[in-house]
């Protein structure tokens, strides 16, 4: 919708390039750039809509402020967290204090946001016996929507002790808040209820609650600590005493001297292991001797034997020259055998006794070092027992001086005062909320309204959206019966309606300034329109300038003439197109306008048709042989098609347009229609235009029938 309101005078005879214009003027306007200005225009027009809205919301804000709202007050206790505590003692704590950083902080705004503390609150200030939190104390109302669920539902359950101490803590933490300051330990408890003393006792007994609860958290841990430590305390002596006595037992059942004795044992094992290999050498060594020396025996040389042998007896008997001497070479070399025989078996014997102690004592020395490893462990166990439980003893010894001690990790910092105002509603924001919402209501409708708005208010506007020319407007004449408007204007001739008929005309017969038009059609979108009071308007306006004037009805289907002019219709317009009365006697004069009027009577055949006919065309060229100028007021176009077909033999096709009543799209549709059939409409008008209408829309400055210009009409 065109939100432009640049009015040009009603009155203003457009140019020769309107109609050019007219089409740039409407592909800019139908962008979608928003026109601030007559943005602006329009929420003034709606401007007294738009203060009804706002006192209403005023009032209605005023009442609510005065019968409705609970007036609330507040109260602020402020509790500090001591994050750093002196100690009666130099003992660590048990329970020490807080550390103080921003998530403890957040951790103790929620401990005293808690339902465990709103509960103690509940129970200390016996809040279950006030209806302000007790809901249930209160009389139901039976408008309320809990009273019609119940109706609706056929019961009303009673709630349960818990449900109502539930419901009830809830309501308090509703009235609570609390808040940390920035870069600070100090927390604000603020309470919000309808009672001065009663939110500033409440927010002093929470910080109570809250600091007790902290030395009551302390006081138990404390205790919690204690009988943990005693009785961890009983089982470690227990555990001492039993591990001592183990090493004990088990150091009195070994064969284990001492680990000097392991030691010097070791020393023995490894002076054995050189004995054992000194002995396998030797008998590794008599043993290949004796290998050797029973190789030479088998072979029987004795040179060899005695090479082997090395024995410088058996050199002395291979050279002596003695019948027996073979026989004592081989006596002596089987004795040196049978020596070195026993030499191995010596030597094997004491190797085997040397490995045998061996054995012995290193299974000795395994035995007492598993023993020793063992006696050790348990000696380390009963130590390590013993160092916890002497630290666990301390342990205990400190938590039970501390237990008398103890000190809340906050304080109170400063009491909450009764106030002595109210903290809500405040009277200030609900008014200043009241005239924004009146405000955005009142301009949401006149957005609204203008919006939906789908008529035509001005002839800018008109022009705008068709592209076509408008050649005037035509005010609402001030008549209550059809039969008046003519006396009203042959005796009102400096009216603004006359006025705004000869601009019309003006504005028409300038429309082709070479060709003037002769024959003119008159007619709309729609009945009720003012297209037959603008026909005779127009007619009565030419013949005052002394021209010929034919007024024809050529709505045959309605025939509304009769209700203007005082005078037979048994023959007229369908007569003379049958061809069964000549167009003298059919036609009539009216001296009060001094026009020619042809009438119609009920047509025998459709009204199209008889427009379709060659008779009609003739009948005009004969009347513009007689008139000087013919109007031919035709029914609507997107009624029936007859003005359509008559339109093709006229000069001129003026269209009416009802102001602020005929819809964008039924005046499209028609121009349309006259397109399809190759008519060109050759202005629009907009006709019954109110001028206090115009003014409530805004136009009252620019309209010529009242406003700034009144003083130039006799209406």
């Amino acid at each position: 919708m065109n939100q432009t309101r640049t009015i040009h005078s009603i009155h203003a005879l457009p140019g020769p390039s309107d109609e050019n214009r007219a089409p740039a003027r409407k592909a800019v306007d139908s962008g979608d750039e928003i026109n601030l200005l007559g943005l602006l225009f329009t929420l003034w027009n709606g401007k007294w809509l738009i203060a009804l809205c706002l006192a209403l919301a005023v009032a209605g804000s005023v009442t609510y402020l005065k019968y409705v709202a609970t007036p609330m007050f507040q109260a602020t206790a402020t509790v500090v967290l001591e994050n750093r505590q002196e100690q009666v003692v130099d003992l660590q704590n048990v329970m020490s204090g807080l550390s103080g950083d921003q998530a403890t902080v957040n951790t103790e705004v929620e401990v005293i946001r808690s339902r465990g503390l709103a509960r103690k609150l509940v129970s200390e200030l016996s809040l279950l016996e006030d209806p302000e939190f007790n809901r249930t104390l209160r009389t139901p109302s039976p408008f309320s929507p809990s009273a019609i669920i119940a109706f609706l539902t056929g019961g009303d359950a009673k709630p349960t002790a818990a449900a109502i101490l539930n419901k009830t803590v809830e309501n308090v933490l509703k009235a609570t808040s609390v808040s940390n300051a920035r870069q600070t330990y100090v927390f604000s408890i603020t309470m919000e209820t309808t009672s001065p003393e009663k939110s500033a006792l409440m927010a002093n007994t929470l910080a109570e609650v809250y600091i007790a609860d902290q030395l009551a958290v302390k006081y138990a841990a404390t205790d919690t600590a204690v009988e943990w430590l005693a009785n961890r305390v009983s089982e470690l002596k227990i555990e001492v005493e039993e591990a001592e006595q183990a090493a004990k037992n088990f150091n009195a059942s070994t064969d284990l001297i001492s680990p000097e004795a392991l030691e010097l044992l070791n020393r023995q094992v490894k002076d054995l292991r050189g004995r054992i290999d000194e002995a396998g050498n030797n008998f590794r060594s008599a043993q290949t001797a004796l290998v050797s020396l029973t190789t030479a025996r088998d072979s029987g040389d004795m040179p060899f034997m005695a090479q082997v042998a090395e024995d410088p007896a058996l050199d002395r008997i291979m050279v002596s020259e003695a019948d027996n001497a073979p026989e004592a070479f081989f006596a002596r070399f089987d004795q040196i055998v049978a020596r070195v025989e026993q030499e191995r078996d010596r030597a094997g014997a004491q190797l085997a006794a040397l490995e045998s102690s061996y054995e012995n004592l290193n299974a000795r020395i395994e035995a007492q070092s598993d023993d020793l490893v063992q006696l050790q462990q348990l000696r380390r166990e009963a130590e390590a027992t013993g160092t916890i439980y002497t630290y666990f003893l301390n342990r205990l010894k400190e938590t039970e001086v501390q237990r008398g001690i103890q000190q809340p990790d906050s304080r109170m910092l400063s009491e909450a005062v009764i106030p002595q105002s109210k903290s809500a509603p405040r009277s200030s924001m609900v008014l200043a909320l009241g005239m924004i919402l009146g405000l955005g209501v009142g301009v949401t409708v006149v957005l609204g309204r203008e919006a939906l708005q789908n008529t035509f208010r001005s002839a800018e506007e008109l022009a705008d959206h068709t592209g076509a020319r408008v050649l005037g407007t035509i005010p609402r004449i001030p008549v209550r019966k059809r039969g008046q408007m003519l006396s009203y204007i042959v005796n009102k001739p400096t009216s603004s309606a006359a006025e705004s008929i000869r601009n019309l005309r003006t504005s028409l017969m300038l429309s082709n300034v070479d060709h003037p038009p002769q024959v003119i059609l008159s007619t709309s979108s729609i009945p009720s329109e003012g297209k037959t009071t603008l026909s005779i308007l127009m007619a009565q306006n030419l013949a005052s300038l002394g021209k010929k004037v034919l007024l024809i009805e050529g709505d045959m289907r309605r025939r509304v003439f009769s209700s203007y002019f005082d005078m037979p219709a048994h023959v007229g317009l369908v007569g003379v197109l049958t061809g069964s009365v000549p167009l003298e006697e059919a036609v009539g004069h009216d001296k009060t306008l001094g026009i020619d009027i042809l009438p119609s009577e009920q047509p025998n055949a459709n009204a199209a048709d008889l427009y379709s006919s060659d008779r009609f065309g003739e009948m005009l060229a004969e009347m513009r042989q007689e008139y000087d100028i013919i109007i031919l007021d035709t029914p609507p176009v997107l009624v029936v098609p007859d003005a359509r077909v008559a339109a093709r033999h006229v000069d001129a096709v003026v269209f009416s347009v009802r102001w602020d009543s005929t819809h964008k799209q039924q005046v499209s549709a028609a121009i349309d229609m006259f397109t399809t059939v190759g008519v060109k409409v050759t202005g629009l008008v907009l006709s019954q235009v109110d001028p206090k209408g115009l003014k409530r829309y805004g136009y009252g400055q620019y309209g010529g029938y009242g406003g700034n210009y009144g003083g130039y009409y006799q209406n």
